[in-house]
């Protein structure tokens, strides 16, 4: 699974579940700088629309989006 997208960090949260998704994905983004990206990835079936939900409310924008069986990826973009 390739993707041209390149993230400036990434985030690991498969084996976790709500809310910590959330949580970390929030804190990680925050270490950014605006307009990097942030790949995480994770296979919690609440963190697809959790994420994304987010992503809209705090005006980051979602790049990508990819889903592999369980493995859900999201790309990032601070963007505040």
């Amino acid at each position: 699974m390739g993707s041209d997208i390149i993230p400036d960090a990434e985030l690991d949260c498969v084996g976790l579940y709500c809310p910590m998704p959330i949580a970390m994905t929030k804190e990680e983004i925050e270490k950014l700088e605006v307009g990097q990206v942030l790949k995480v990835e994770a296979d919690d079936p609440a963190a697809e629309e959790d994420i994304k939900r987010w992503a809209k409310r705090t005006g980051h924008e979602l790049l990508k989006f990819e889903k592999e069986g369980t493995l859900l990826t999201f790309f990032l973009r601070r963007m505040k």
